[in-house]
């Protein structure tokens, strides 16, 4: 069967609230293309954060991609990452405002 890249992971965490928005199914590994983060808020600016916990592990601060990144209003990062991931590793999500989007794009084989 072909390889398709897909969406991997969609979210609208909770602020202040570190989330698990993909974890890598068992059997599966995963190539991470982009991630977005969308600030969907009009007026206030945000700060958020992007990391990878290798089989699940507990919160680290080695496994932070991006640490508190500002985001301005009505704003979109996009992050061209090729990130490979093996199974059971997870992405975590934080924000300080409830008004941002992530998406994750990539391929599981």
């Amino acid at each position: 069967m072909a390889d398709t890249y897909k969406v991997l992971a969609q979210s609208n965490p909770l602020a202040t609230t570190l989330t698990d928005i993909y974890t890598v199914p068992s059997g599966k590994m995963a190539v991470v293309s982009s991630i977005t983060v969308c600030n969907r808020d009009g007026a206030v600016a945000l700060a958020y954060r992007i990391a990878v916990a290798v089989a699940g592990s507990a919160d680290n601060n080695k496994q932070y991609l991006f640490y508190d990144s500002a985001l301005a209003a009505n704003t979109t990062d996009k992050h061209v990452l090729g990130i490979s991931l093996n199974q059971t590793d997870v992405i975590r999500v934080y924000v300080d405002n409830a008004t941002a989007s992530f998406n994750v794009f990539g391929l599981e084989v």
